[in-house]
C-alpha cells in the first residue's frame, strides 16, 4: 500500500475555504514571481499589486459596480430564459420520438454555427441592445441544460414506470413524484454548466453591442487604452461572477436533493428514494 503525501493528507483534513485561501495565495505568490523574474512591463503583464491598485481605482470612480451590475442584469435573465426554454423541450424531446426526428438535427447542427457569428443578427433583429444580450446569454446557456435534462429525463428504469401504473398514477403523478425527482440531479449539473457559460454569453453580446454599458465594454475600453491592469481587473471580475453564480446553483442542489440518501446514487437511486419518499 502506498503511503500517502503529508501534505495532501494535512489539506484534505482541512476546511474547504482554509484550502482555497492558501492555493489562491500560492498563486498569487506564483504570479508576483513570474513578473519580477520576467521583468515585464506593466502593460504586458501587471503584478497582483498593479491589478489590486487598478481594482481600487474602479471600485472608487465607481465604473466596476455599474458596469457589473449591467452585465449581472443579463446573466441572471439569460441563464432563466435557457433554462425555461430547454427544460420543456427536453421533455418533448424525450417522450416524443416523432419531435426527436423533426427537431434533434436542427439542434444538433445549430451547436456548429459560433455564437459570436450569431450576435450580431441578433442585435439587428431585437431593436433592445439589452434583450440582444440576454438572448446571446440564453443561446449560450441553452443546448448544455437540454442535453442534461434529456439524460436525466431518460435515466429513469423502466421498472419504476411500471411500479407507478401499478399505483394508478397520472402522468401528472409521475413527472412530480418519478420524472422529475429523478432527473434533478442531472439537470441541475447542466445548470451548473449553464450559469458559468452565461457569463460568456453576455459578454459576447456586450462585445457585439456596445452601449458605454457592461463588463464587456470596460474590457475592451481598457484593451484598446493598453490599461492591462483593469483587463486582469474585469477578468477577475466575471470570473467571481461565475463563482458566486455556481455557488447559488450548488446551494440550490444541496437544498432539493436533501432526500438523497446515497451521495453517489445515479437516477435509479434517485427515481426508488424518491418512490419510497413520495405518495402517489
Amino acid at each position: 500500500m502506498t503511503r500517502r503525501n503529508p501534505l495532501l493528507a494535512w489539506l484534505d483534513a482541512r476546511p474547504t475555504w482554509l484550502t482555497i485561501t492558501v492555493s489562491f495565495l500560492l498563486l498569487l505568490f506564483a504570479w508576483h514571481l513570474l513578473v519580477v523574474w520576467g521583468n515585464y512591463p506593466p502593460f504586458i503583464l501587471p503584478g497582483p499589486l498593479d491589478v489590486a491598485e487598478a481594482f481600487a481605482g474602479l471600485v472608487r470612480d465607481g465604473r466596476l459596480l455599474r458596469h457589473t451590475l449591467v452585465t449581472f442584469s443579463e446573466v441572471l435573465p439569460g441563464l432563466a430564459l435557457g433554462v425555461l426554454v430547454a427544460l420543456p423541450l427536453a421533455y418533448l424531446l424525450t417522450k416524443s420520438p416523432l419531435a426527436e426526428r423533426l427537431i434533434s438535427p436542427y439542434l444538433i447542427a445549430s451547436q456548429a454555427i459560433p455564437i459570436i457569428a450569431i450576435a450580431p443578427l441578433l442585435s439587428i433583429w431585437v431593436q433592445s441592445w439589452y434583450w440582444s444580450r440576454v438572448l446571446v446569454a440564453a443561446l449560450v446557456v441553452f443546448f448544455p441544460i437540454l442535453v442534461n435534462s434529456i439524460a436525466g429525463f431518460r435515466a429513469v428504469p423502466r421498472e419504476f414506470y411500471d411500479l407507478m401504473h401499478s399505483l394508478r398514477a397520472t402522468k401528472s403523478q409521475i413527472f412530480r413524484k418519478l420524472e422529475l425527482p429523478a432527473a434533478l440531479p442531472t439537470v441541475l449539473a447542466g445548470l451548473k454548466v449553464g450559469a458559468t457559460l452565461a457569463v460568456i454569453g453576455a459578454l459576447v453580446g456586450e462585445f457585439v453591442q456596445p452601449k458605454s454599458q457592461g463588463l464587456g465594454f470596460l474590457l475592451v475600453t481598457s484593451r484598446y487604452q493598453f490599461k492591462t491592469d483593469e483587463v486582469f481587473v474585469v477578468l477577475l471580475t466575471l470570473g467571481a461572477m461565475a463563482l458566486a453564480l455556481y455557488g447559488l446553483v450548488a446551494l440550490a442542489e444541496r437544498r432539493l436533493l436533501r432526500w438523497r440518501r446515497f451521495g453517489q446514487g445515479g437516477a435509479a437511486t434517485n427515481g426508488s428514494t424518491a418512490i419510497e419518499r413520495g405518495t402517489v
